[in-house]
């Protein structure tokens, strides 16, 4: 218990920087659906698809080969300044040709009017791709104050600039208030485009931050560590952007797949109804932040198997008060997001039941981290992704947007289910399967139950609503207390 309640510490530490930063990113969403139409957000819920795609490739898994070299003595202190150095020489080449072969790239994405969108996200991606060691260095120091510090700097800066670009500049150039300054610095004709204005200037914000970091360690490249690092890194490269196919190449297909007259409009109403899902979504972000190098550094101890099984079956507790949080409270959570948004709502049950799905993914995945397995890890999402392409291309003429949310499920449930096996043959851990499935379904079973009830008062409604959730932690409670006191206990 003192080991899970460690773990727990970490992912507050960790978590609440992460989900305050995130929420205050995520007000942005009812700013951005509030005010640009389905078809507009949706040219930046295409475009961020894109950058999480190359996100990966210019990291190319140097932030997990990291965290496991730096646990070898003889390179614990090389592991840094290498990564760095290699990290920054691949961004700078990133930068030279995606600006030089701006207009191309748009012409490829379909936005040959916007080169200047190519040029922004590429520095973006570029900067990111080289600030991800810093972060992840301070990770490995338990260093959480100031991780949280830069990381609220940059949502706090894209947040600023946001409101000043979308809600001031328009008001002062409606009411002639210091027309000359707002002209020379606010283009109307930009639109959407100061979204991801707002995010390159919060990008060169926290590099200024971070950059005392790297002028306090000695700046080396060991080139044998540096090989040993990328055959580690590369197979988890491929594991990543097979993720982030899954994750986000229903955008880019959807565009594609659907009616030309909806195409984009479907676009946006889909990621907005995505993002609704933020609480599940913030609470597994944070846990990713502290579970990968806690794992990493329990593994040495000899209790880490049972560990890890606990960890399992607590986090699916939470995901799943989570998944009724959200459900439960639609009525609410819906005004996440414009009216003309909320066409989509009902892919959100399945998208929260994906993401759940995605977390359990993340706690098996330890067993081909620890065995140097990662190839096993990246055919496991190539997988996944061939089943995301396959299932998208198939449903989106049928279904729509509604097709991408059951592809996104069945491609997490997939990868789950072969992770799981695999897993038990080279690093088995006595998880609780029949425990985990029980919370899964019992929360399902009680969304489905409310949907049954129909009142004429929201309040009324709302109450009903949070004795079932009630009625939810406590039959769990009871049904299992036997082996939730056992993990209190131990």
């Amino acid at each position: 218990m003192a080991a899970i309640k460690d773990l727990a510490g970490q992912t507050v530490l960790y978590g609440a920087p992460t989900i305050v930063g995130r929420l205050l990113n995520y007000l942005l969403v009812p700013l951005h659906t509030y005010l640009f139409a389905p078809e507009q957000y949706g040219i930046v819920s295409e475009l961020y698809a894109w950058v999480s795609l190359f996100m990966v490739i210019l990291t190319y898994g140097m932030e997990t080969a990291f965290f496991r070299f730096s646990q070898i003595e003889e390179y614990k202190k090389k592991c840094f300044s290498t990564v760095a150095l290699s990290l920054l020489t691949s961004s700078l080449i990133f930068i030279v040709l995606s600006t030089t072969f701006s207009k191309q790239i748009a012409v490829g994405l379909d936005y040959p009017n916007n080169p200047e969108y190519v040029t922004w996200l590429s520095i973006i991606i570029a900067i990111d791709a080289f600030t991800s060691i810093f972060f992840a260095s301070l990770r490995l120091q338990m260093r959480p104050l100031r991780f949280a510090f830069v990381k609220i700097v940059n949502i706090l800066t894209s947040i600023i600039l946001n409101l000043f670009f979308l809600l001031l500049c328009p008001y002062l150039l409606q009411e002639n208030i210091a027309p000359g300054f707002v002209s020379a610095i606010y283009n109307p004709e930009i639109g959407v485009g100061y979204i991801f204005v707002a995010n390159l200037v919060a990008s060169i914000v926290t590099l200024c931050v971070l950059l005392p970091e790297l002028f306090k360690v000695k700046i080396s490249f060991d080139k044998e560590l540096w090989k040993q690092m990328m055959a580690y890194g590369l197979p988890l490269m491929i594991f990543g952007l097979a993720g982030i196919v899954n994750e986000t190449m229903d955008r880019i297909l959807l565009r594609r797949l659907s009616p030309p007259e909806v195409a984009q409009a479907n676009v946006g109403i889909y990621s907005a109804c995505y993002k609704i899902s933020i609480m599940m979504t913030l609470f597994i972000q944070a846990f990713k932040y502290a579970a990968e190098p806690y794992f990493f550094n329990k593994a040495k101890d000899a209790d880490a198997k049972q560990t890890y099984s606990d960890v399992m079956s607590i986090f699916v507790m939470v995901c799943s008060l989570i998944f009724l949080g959200i459900m439960l409270y639609m009525d609410i959570v819906q005004y996440f997001v414009g009216e003309s948004y909320r066409v989509g709502l009902h892919i959100v049950p399945i998208l929260l039941l994906a993401n759940l799905f995605l977390g359990i993914f993340y706690n098996l995945s330890i067993w081909y981290k620890l065995t140097d397995r990662t190839k096993a890890g990246a055919y496991i999402s190539i997988m996944g992704a061939a089943i995301t392409l396959i299932l998208n291309i198939i449903l989106i003429p049928i279904l729509g947007y509604t097709g991408s949310a059951w592809a996104t499920f069945a491609c997490y449930f997939a990868m789950v289910v072969v992770s799981y096996l695999f897993g038990q043959k080279y690093y088995y851990v006595d998880y609780k399967v029949w425990r985990i499935i029980l919370y899964i379904l019992y929360a399902v079973a009680i969304y489905l139950f409310s949907t049954l009830f129909h009142f004429e008062s929201l309040i009324w409604k709302l109450i009903f609503h949070t004795v079932l959730i009630i009625f939810y932690a406590i039959t769990l409670f009871l049904i299992d207390k036997k082996y939730i006191l056992t993990i209190i206990k131990r």
